[in-house]
């Protein structure tokens, strides 16, 4: 845990499930004060009791992420953040032939234009040597059957870098994750048989968790990473690497 007697604040979106709820409980432990978004009002709080029940010191909003005034109302009454972690995003499947113009510009909507819009609310408040953590995928790299997925977040990763550069002046440091096969409800959704083959694809055989990604937050986030900004980390138990696993 950091040691600081100033006060830090964060802001993680996506916050009540998943990889977004690791990160949540993860910078709570880090020593910052954690603000979580989510469009799910129950889970938001229900989620937000259990957490300071159990001496996290977080608080929930709901929050549709592509509701500009939305977030320009909330980043005005928060106070500055030390640290914004853009977790949310949405994912379907889509056949090439059947990918169509309103997919991509609902995919673009939320994982990559609402990334920026809270980015630059967010960062005309924060104090230097702040950071910025984007949730990307490994699938930027390429992968069939989601086009407009992979479009989105290939975006996100030229975001992370030209951001990086922009904001560097002022000290805050802007990186992404990639993840890969990770323990969510997506993957929970799947066929055994489908989730086994995606398995067979990993180096590791397996599905990393919520934590790893958490974990990869954590390092970003530390006030103590310091000179690392406009990267693109793989958490991906080694897929990236190319290659046959099965």
């Amino acid at each position: 845990m950091e040691t600081n007697l100033e006060k830090k604040y964060a802001l993680v979106t996506g916050g009540a499930s998943g990889m977004g709820l690791s990160c949540v409980k993860r910078l709570s432990q880090d020593g910052f004060s954690v603000f979580f978004l989510d469009r799910n009002a129950e889970q938001v709080e229900a989620i937000t009791q259990d957490l300071n029940a159990q001496g996290f010191d977080v608080k929930g909003y709901v929050v549709d992420l592509t509701d500009e005034s939305a977030l320009e109302k909330l980043i005005d009454e928060l106070p500055s953040l030390s640290a914004l972690v853009n977790n949310a995003g949405i994912f379907d499947e889509r056949l090439f032939d059947e990918a169509s113009s309103a997919d991509f510009r609902r995919m673009f909507e939320v994982n990559t234009i609402a990334v920026h819009n809270l980015t630059q609310l967010a960062v005309r408040k924060m104090p230097n040597n702040s950071r910025v953590v984007i949730i990307a995928s490994r699938a930027y790299l390429g992968a069939k059957n989601h086009i407009h997925y992979v479009s989105s977040k290939s975006a996100v990763v030229g975001y992370t870098r030209a951001a990086a550069m922009e904001l560097a002046p002022r000290e805050i440091m802007v990186n992404a994750i990639a993840p890969g096969l990770i323990e969510t409800p997506i993957l929970k959704s799947l066929t055994p048989e489908r989730r086994k083959a995606q398995e067979a694809l990993q180096p590791t055989g397996k599905a990393g968790m919520p934590e790893d990604i958490a974990h990869a937050v954590s390092f970003f986030s530390s006030t103590k990473t310091c000179f690392i900004t406009g990267q693109i980390l793989f958490v991906d138990g080694g897929k990236s690497l190319g290659g046959s696993y099965a």
